[in-house]
């Protein structure tokens, strides 16, 4: 089962977008800031992160700056899921390294299928 660590500090979203995926078949590890996140990443190995941007402190562009220049989270696919779907903070989130960028708010099947294809898991699904 591929791990999804979810980074938001709204616990509505955390928990909605938590629901959806567990739905979708992942297994989700959840943080409610940078802090938390590098905390989780420290002990637990995600197949994918997914950011919010508007975080206290540390938003989710400067944390998606931050995974991309350590090793173990380099390579490691990034969506940021924002409220702010404008032109200049999806170049601003896809600059910091993010694979990719979806507004919000988003629909369950979205989602899951965004997920999936970032993980490379659509064509074991149709074998």
């Amino acid at each position: 089962m591929k791990r999804i660590l979810v980074v938001d500090d709204e616990i509505g979203a955390l928990t909605l977008i938590g629901i959806m995926l567990e739905r979708g078949g992942f297994e989700v590890l959840k943080a409610k800031d940078a802090k938390q996140a590098l905390a989780v990443l420290e002990i637990e190995a995600p197949d994918l992160i997914i950011l919010d941007v508007m975080m206290p402190e540390m938003n989710g562009i400067e944390l998606c700056t931050l995974l991309r220049q350590r090793p173990d989270t380099q390579e490691l696919p990034i969506l940021i899921l924002s409220a702010r779907g404008d032109a200049k903070s999806v170049m601003s989130g896809m600059d910091a390294g993010a694979t990719d960028y979806l507004p919000k708010p988003i629909l369950h099947h979205d989602l899951v299928a965004k997920v999936r294809s970032m993980l490379n898991l659509d064509a074991i699904a149709e074998d």
